[in-house]
């Protein structure tokens, strides 16, 4: 990207499944970015538009920042949720670019929201090389977690806890999430210790989501970002499934995958947004489009 001495006051809006991410930044042209404030709101049962709206409010107030202040407000995930947006861009760019403002060496993203999970395989420019997401079974998610975390009667921040202290984990041999929560009910019935039933869950999920790795033929240093980016147990149960690959026989040599998280993982595609929006008012200032898109608020949805 190129590069610019003029700082841009941008903000990133990520609407997701079941949370509202929101990062303000100042950066020039997408790069050396500097985060003013970002802030994380749960959707649950209220209105998506409202909670949108309380997100950037809390922002703007905690970066002292009007919503006029903006050189470009950005949209990621669930575009249609944000209202007088100046553009749009697709959440697999904005992750990408996110993570590498998070850890410069990130060679992948593992991004595990409430409803999908999905693999990115990232260049050293940001530019997402490939991509792979798990099917319309939500049994890679965050979600699925949480639900079977309130079956177990489980607070969802002691599930990682549990998880790494397991002493024999039960299996869960189904892809699929409503039978994956059939064999847990088997499991409670059989009087399955709740840790080896979560360690099994973290497993399976795991297993998973190392194979969408795989098919993206990801290298290297991977950002887990998302919902599960914090939970120990998945991590703990990522670098397991790794072991476990390099101990079976008959296997081909397969590259070597290092996990990694960051405390505003979760932030990684407001935090994109943010940068790429920048970024666009460049490219638009330098086209002579900057008026016609962002004077008169006209709806830019074209990636770079």
């Amino acid at each position: 990207m190129s590069s610019s001495t003029k700082q841009h006051l941008t903000i990133g809006i990520d609407p997701g499944s079941s949370s509202v991410k929101v990062a303000i930044m100042t950066s020039y042209a997408g790069s050396d970015g500097r985060i003013l404030a970002t802030t994380t709101q749960r959707i649950r049962r209220r209105n998506v538009q409202s909670v949108v709206k309380a997100t950037v409010d809390e922002a703007c107030r905690a970066a002292n920042v009007n919503w006029g202040d903006f050189d470009y407000v950005t949209s990621t995930g669930d575009g249609d949720a944000v209202e007088d947006k100046t553009g749009h861009f697709y959440s697999m760019t904005t992750h990408a670019r996110g993570a590498l403002y998070l850890v410069p060496t990130a060679k992948a993203v593992l991004d595990i929201g409430a409803l999908h999970a999905r693999a990115i395989r990232i260049a050293e420019t940001g530019r997402v090389e490939n991509h792979r997401m798990t099917s319309q079974c939500a049994s890679g998610s965050g979600q699925f977690l949480e639900n079977i975390a309130r079956y177990l009667g489980v607070p969802l921040d002691d599930v990682g806890k549990l998880s790494v202290g397991a002493k024999k984990p039960e299996t869960v041999s189904s892809i699929c999430a409503v039978l994956a929560e059939t064999d847990v009910i088997n499991m409670v019935s059989r009087e399955i210790s709740t840790a080896d039933i979560l360690k099994g869950i973290h497993l399976s999920i795991a297993g998973r989501l190392v194979r969408l790795l795989r098919a993206i033929h990801s290298e290297g240093v991977v950002l887990v970002t998302g919902g599960l980016a914090k939970d120990e147990g998945l991590l703990s149960s990522l670098n397991d499934i790794l072991v476990e690959e390099t101990t079976k026989k008959n296997r081909h040599p397969v590259a070597e995958l290092t996990f990694t998280t960051h405390h505003d993982g979760i932030l990684a595609g407001a935090i994109g947004a943010a940068l790429l929006g920048a970024y666009r008012y460049e490219q638009l200032e330098r086209r002579g489009r900057l008026r016609d898109v962002v004077s008169t608020a006209q709806h830019d949805s074209v990636d770079p």
